[in-house]
Order: structure tokens, then C-alpha cells, then sequence
């Protein structure tokens, strides 16, 4: 009997009759034999709902108390769920973070797992229940409710799949799998039948909403294979796994966008040793992540440093960075919001030349000017103008040709 890990988001779980209909489906696959974990987001909405409360309270909220909040949502469909299971005949009992113990750090609303007691979780299924568990939510070791962020329930799911060393993890969603690009972008989008860890890590991290960027390192760590299908269709999915020689062929499997961006420039910092720690240590302590980094030596002994930030993230970052500025003795601060990030990822990068000066090339056809650049072996990204985005998201699509799955060589 093998087990497999099945994790259902906000729109499959969005009603009664939806959760119903998930329940059967879980249902089938215990007949079909397996043993199963269900891992459960809050119903579609409930948790936009909660935080629009939240601020009716307070200006900012208290990142405590978001959590006993933000956690109650998947309280309330694990038990629908557990419900559903029970009405068709079948044993399900429903579980929450704490009461499995999947233990934390302490940072609330973004927490980070740290282990997790298979002991409950294997007991109930060797009695032949089906276990659900709310995701997005755990505890720490001092037993304070906490939550691990948006996409957190794609975390939960491949952790616990880890943990119970499960055969796979099935991420159900409102898509069929994973696209070369997002269809709602370029409609020639063609869903990937495999792809790689590093390349999902990749996409995850520059803007694909599919899987949650952490989930994907768990699932890369541990060797968890992860399957993205739709709820709503029976039609195969997309298997992340590991890399094999057929993904190496194609020279580039993605093109990803990104939004949430936002970008900072500090004009005439001194250079000297420890400038550069000086500015990001504070920004880095209030939790912000940085991105690209670009700098820029000036005559003088002086430097221009710029930076991109989450967009979301813009106004905390400007108010540190300008009281930074001034104690630094830099010229001024500047910024914009208007920008966004596309990028290019493949593991067929590692062994063809010339990929980056195509996505340039292609960029420049379309008049499209870059204004910063990033590499990695198997990624390139470009942050550009805004409201050039879905213009070059279609022209990159159209010149790697990744309609098709054979791709040709690339001239210049």
C-alpha cells in the first residue's frame, strides 16, 4: 500500500459542494489503495477576508495575534472535510498544526518548519483513516500559534510528505499544471510534462504562482516527487523531479514574470570597506528580502548602489535606507515602482552559449530597455519598465519556440 500526500488550495475547497466533491475524490484514491494524507487550505477568499479585519483593529497588526486569526481558516474546512469523508462511509479524522506538531521558529506570519512528529499521523492512518491536516499553520516549541506565510499550505504538504517519507505529493490546484509561461499572458503556453527541482525552485522564486517557493526546496531536499495537476480534470499533471538528460536538451523550459517589484538607488555612497553592510544589515533585519544588486563605481572614491526589493516591501525599505543614507554620508535616495522582472530558466543553459544575448536581442527588437540584469547557470533576468511586461513575456515565449518541445538552435 503506498501513501501519497494530497494538498487541495483555497478554490478547490472554495464551498460546500466543492469540498464534497474533493472528498470523493480523495475517496477514490483510497479505494484505488492508498493510504492518504490530505492537506487542506482555508476556502477561497476566507483569508483576505480575515486580514481586511485584522486591519479594522489595528493600523498593523500584531503579528501574533494575525496568526491565532489567519490559522482559523483551515480550522474550518479540515473539519467540513473530516465531515464529508465520514457522511460517504469512510473514517477521517482532522488535525491541526499543533495537535500534529508540525514545530516552527517563532517568526510570526512567515514561520519556517522546523521538524515534525510523525507519531499521531501514523497511528491514525494504520488504523485506516484518512488524515487531514490544515495547512499554512504550526507551532513553536513554546506552543504559539504560527503561520507560514502565503503558499504555506504547498509547504505544509511536501514537509509532510518528507516527513512520512511518502511515495509522492499531489499539489491540486485551479491549473493543470505547470506552463511554459502564464497562459493568461501568451496563449500559446504549453504545460510541462517534467520538469526539474532547480528549474521549479527557479520559476518559483521569479514570479510562478504554481508551487510555493519553499515547498519546492523541501521537496528537492528530501527527493519528494510533486505532482501539480487540476482539480477539476482527471488530466495528467506536471511531475517535479529530479533532473534527467531529456530536460538538459531544451534550452530554456520557462519564461516567468514578476510584478512585486520595486527598485532603490543610493547615489553617491562613500566607497569604503563596510559601506555596503552598513545599508543592507537594517534591511535585512526588518525581514526584507533583497534581490538584484547592482553597483556602480563613481570618480571620487564614490559609489552608486542599486537594489530591488519586493514591491510590497518599498515603503519600509526607503524610510531604513534613507535614515541609513544620511548616517553613511551618501548623496541621496531615489525609487521607482514601476518595474517588473522577466526572466528565462532552463538546465540546458549549463551547456549552450549564447541564450542570454537572444533574451537581450529579443528584448532590444521590441524596444524594450533593461534596466538591470541577474544570471544564474540555468536563469537570465531583466528588470524592465512595467508596462512592457506581458510584451516581452510573449516575445520570449515566441523566440525560444516553447510551444514546441523540440527546440531549435538559436541564431542571433
Amino acid at each position: 500500500m503506498s501513501l501519497i500526500v494530497q494538498k487541495f488550495g483555497g478554490t478547490s475547497v472554495a464551498n460546500p459542494d466543492k469540498i464534497k466533491a474533493v472528498a470523493q475524490r480523495v475517496i477514490r484514491s483510497r479505494k484505488e489503495g492508498h493510504q492518504v494524507v490530505v492537506v487542506l487550505s482555508a476556502m477561497s477568499g476566507e483569508t483576505n477576508r480575515f486580514v481586511d479585519l485584522a486591519h479594522q483593529m489595528q493600523p498593523i497588526p500584531d503579528p501574533r495575534e494575525m496568526d491565532v486569526l489567519l490559522s482559523s481558516g483551515e480550522q474550518v474546512t479540515i473539519a467540513l472535510f473530516a465531515m464529508a469523508v465520514k457522511a460517504a462511509g469512510y473514517e477521517s479524522i482532522s488535525l491541526l498544526g499543533d495537535q500534529v506538531k508540525i514545530i516552527t521558529d517563532s517568526s510570526h506570519t512567515k514561520a519556517r518548519i522546523k521538524s515534525i512528529d510523525t507519531d499521531l499521523l501514523n497511528r491514525h492512518l494504520d488504523s485506516g483513516k484518512i488524515v487531514v491536516v490544515a495547512g499554512f499553520q504550526g507551532v513553536t516549541a513554546d506552543d504559539e500559534i504560527t503561520t507560514l506565510g502565503r503558499g504555506g499550505s504547498d509547504t505544509t504538504a511536501v514537509a509532510l510528505a518528507a516527513a512520512l517519507q511518502a511515495d509522492f505529493c499531489e499539489i491540486f490546484t485551479d491549473v493543470e499544471g505547470v506552463y511554459t509561461t502564464d497562459p493568461n499572458v501568451c496563449s500559446l503556453a504549453r504545460k510541462i510534462d517534467r520538469i526539474s527541482y532547480d528549474e521549479m525552485l527557479e520559476l518559483a522564486s521569479l514570479g510562478a504562482k504554481v508551487l510555493d517557493i519553499r515547498s519546492v526546496g523541501f521537496a528537492k531536499r528530501y527527493k519528494v516527487p510533486v505532482h501539480v495537476r487540476s482539480t477539476f480534470t482527471e488530466t495528467e499533471g506536471t511531475w517535479v523531479v529530479e533532473e534527467d538528460d531529456e530536460m538538459e536538451s531544451m534550452l530554456v523550459s520557462g519564461v516567468t514574470y514578476s510584478k512585486n517589484e520595486a527598485r532603490i538607488t543610493i547615489s553617491k555612497v562613500p566607497d569604503t570597506p563596510g559601506t555596503a553592510s552598513r545599508i543592507f544589515t537594517p534591511i535585512s533585519n526588518a525581514n526584507i528580502i533583497i534581490d538584484m544588486i547592482i553597483q556602480n563605481t563613481r570618480a571620487g572614491e564614490m559609489t552608486d548602489m542599486t537594489f530591488t526589493v519586493p514591491r510590497t516591501d518599498y515603503a519600509r525599505a526607503m524610510a531604513i535606507v534613507k535614515e541609513v543614507t544620511a548616517e553613511i554620508g551618501a548623496e541621496s535616495v531615489s525609487g521607482s515602482e514601476n518595474i517588473a522582472k522577466v526572466s528565462i530558466v532552463g538546465v540546458g543553459m549549463r551547456n549552450h552559449s549564447g541564450i542570454a544575448t537572444t533574451m537581450f536581442h529579443v528584448l532590444s527588437k521590441e524596444n524594450i530597455n533593461i534596466l538591470m540584469i541577474s544570471t544564474s547557470e540555468i536563469k537570465v533576468s531583466c528588470v524592465i519598465e512595467e508596462k512592457y511586461t506581458e510584451l516581452a513575456v510573449r516575445a520570449l515565449h515566441d523566440a525560444f519556440e516553447l510551444d514546441k518541445l523540440n527546440q531549435p538552435t538559436i541564431e542571433v
